[in-house]
C-alpha cells in the first residue's frame, strides 16, 4: 500500500509541476546520459561525476529510458577515467557504481538503491 501511495504521491507532483508551467516532459536527448550497453535487460548508465550524488537528477533520466515500460533495469556508474563505452563494462567503470533502478512488473515493484560507494546514509545500499 505504501508503494501505491509513493507512486501516486510521484504522479501528483509531477501534475502539479505541469500546471504550474515547469518542465514535464522526460530529459531532452541533449541531456540525456550515455547508455554504455545493454545485457539482457539492465542497462548500464553513465552518470556524469557532478550529478553523481544527486537523486534528483536520476529521474529525468529514469522516465526517459523507462518510459512506457512495465518492467525496467539500469545499473548506473560514473567514468571518471574517460574509458569507451562497451557491454561487458571495462573495470575502469564497473568498479565507479552509483545506483541501480529496478522496476518490476511481474513483482508489482519499484525500488532505487545508492551503492555504499558514495557512502550516502541508506542502510540498504548495495
Amino acid at each position: 500500500m505504501d508503494k501505491i501511495r509513493d507512486r501516486c504521491r510521484s504522479i501528483l507532483m509531477l501534475l502539479i509541476a505541469c500546471t504550474a508551467g515547469l518542465a514535464c516532459r522526460p530529459a531532452a536527448a541533449a541531456d540525456a546520459w550515455p547508455v554504455a550497453g545493454r545485457q539482457g535487460i539492465i542497462r548500464s548508465v553513465i552518470v556524469p561525476a557532478d550529478q553523481a550524488g544527486l537523486r534528483e537528477a536520476y529521474q529525468p533520466q529514469i522516465d526517459s529510458l523507462c518510459a512506457g515500460a512495465e518492467t525496467c533495469f539500469l545499473n548506473f556508474y560514473t567514468n571518471s577515467s574517460g574509458a569507451p563505452l562497451a557491454v561487458p563494462l571495462p573495470d575502469a567503470i564497473a568498479n565507479e557504481p552509483t545506483a541501480v533502478l529496478r522496476r518490476s512488473a511481474k513483482q508489482g515493484v519499484e525500488g532505487f538503491r545508492w551503492s555504499c560507494r558514495l557512502k550516502k546514509p541508506d542502510p540498504d545500499c548495495f
